[in-house]
């Protein structure tokens, strides 16, 4: 009764349009009702504070800061050329280009929203120019911003480690194949539709003195990634600290480049308040809501539901996606992974389920939410940068939502393409 007046409370105040954080305060004293009105006082503000105690979490402003400060030095032009000069030259370049461009920005930012509206005002436009529906091109960027949350670093893979004591190195490693795997279903889907529709090639192949060039010049971008996960890998430095130290990289890289100016830098800094302050403000109250769930032992009832299916890995995970999938279409996805860790967690390793790999096919799970409607946040941003009616693109987005479920189908049924690279790197 607790779980499914809290579940409807949520789903109505989402629906009537409340904001999300109200929302889920709501949502929480709702839960109090049912556990005892009189430890609100007391429980609220220690299991708020308790949900971002927690050291590794601070990596989440760095990281989304080092990809604004890469944004605001010019780094993305130069990641852009050089996907142009590997891509540009084959049917659908451009639409190349895009996918490839989200692989490099994914690299340092970790997250969709940022990809989205980064690569959206640069190729959408360009898109529609070498003959591509607006729709597609706003489609494509859509799907293509998925690969920042999966190939590391991923913020919502912070998050997951924080709730489940996963090693965040492991699952860094763990995202890098999937994500490498749903570039190249985008990239096939992209050259479908470009021989489908006659799109002919624009550019010849370049000469490679012309690609030397431009990876030079955006080599500094291009080590970043490697920093980051290396760093952490390899035991040097914590994710936080590697986060830090990817700021600092960026940011001396702008400075000696000459290309990050003062203002530049502080709109960077108060774009990464905005947005840090809007997550730990989620994290913060789905950490009230998730204790009064375990209050409830709505875990241990959700494992004795599954219990039936416990024998077979698959199943459960197909189980879990489903579920993941429907809540990620109407919750907000810091929330939903927030809320659902916890309570899938001990279901999955009854199961056998390598906690890695249930990281990376929760994550990739609420990514795809992104983009699904009608909650979708990229969806909201691929439609403002390319000036498209939202409802259009409800329309038109299927396709690509098609193609990332395709893909995590797959990585359900080989769950091996994403533990090898952790298991293989120690």
């Amino acid at each position: 009764m607790m779980v499914a007046t809290m579940f409807a409370t949520l789903l109505a105040n989402t629906l009537l349009g409340i904001p999300l954080f109200l929302t889920l305060i709501v949502t929480a004293l709702v839960g109090f009702v049912f556990v005892d009105p009189g430890m609100i006082a007391r429980m609220m503000p220690q299991q708020f504070f308790g949900g971002l105690n927690s050291f590794s979490l601070m990596a989440i402003p760095l990281f989304i800061l080092a990809g604004n400060l890469m944004n605001a030095c010019g780094m993305t032009e130069r990641l852009m050329r050089v996907a142009r000069l590997l891509v540009g030259h084959l049917r659908g370049g451009i639409g190349h280009v895009n996918v490839v461009g989200s692989v490099f920005m994914s690299g340092v930012n970790g997250s969709a929203a940022a990809d989205a509206s980064a690569l959206g005002a640069l190729l959408v436009p360009a898109m529609t120019r070498e003959g591509y529906s607006t729709a597609f091109a706003a489609g494509l960027t859509a799907g293509s911003s998925l690969i920042g949350p999966i190939i590391p670093p991923s913020i919502f893979m912070i998050l997951y480690s924080a709730q489940t004591n996963t090693s965040v190195g492991q699952l860094f490693l763990g995202g890098v194949v999937p994500g490498l795997l749903l570039a190249l279903a985008f990239m096939a889907m992209n050259a479908f539709h470009a021989r489908r529709a006659g799109l002919e090639r624009r550019t010849t192949l370049p000469a490679l003195s012309e690609v030397f060039a431009a990876v030079r010049g955006a080599l500094p971008a291009l080590v970043a990634p490697f920093i980051i996960v290396a760093g952490i890998v390899l035991g040097f430095v914590t994710p936080t600290e590697s986060g830090a130290l990817t700021v600092l990289y960026v940011a001396l890289c702008g400075l000696a480049m000459g290309e990050l100016r003062p203002g530049a830098f502080w709109r960077a800094v108060i774009e990464t308040t905005r947005l840090a302050a809007a997550i730990f403000m989620i994290i913060g109250i789905s950490s009230v809501i998730s204790w009064e769930l375990a209050y409830a032992q709505a875990p241990d009832r959700f494992a004795g539901l599954l219990e039936p299916f416990i024998d077979s890995p698959v199943i459960v995970l197909l189980l879990l996606s489903a579920i993941t999938f429907v809540t990620g279409m109407f919750m907000e996805e810091v929330s939903a992974l927030m809320l659902l860790s916890p309570v899938f967690t001990p279901v999955a390793l009854a199961a056998g389920i390598d906690p890695v790999a249930l990281g990376i096919i929760i994550t990739l799970n609420i990514t795809i939410a992104l983009i699904t409607p009608p909650m979708g946040a990229c969806l909201f941003i691929a439609a403002a940068v390319s000036r498209l009616d939202i409802t259009v693109l409800f329309r038109t987005i299927w396709p690509f939502i098609l193609t990332a479920v395709a893909v995590l189908l797959v990585l359900i049924l080989f769950p091996g393409l994403i533990t090898w690279l952790p298991e293989t790197l120690g």
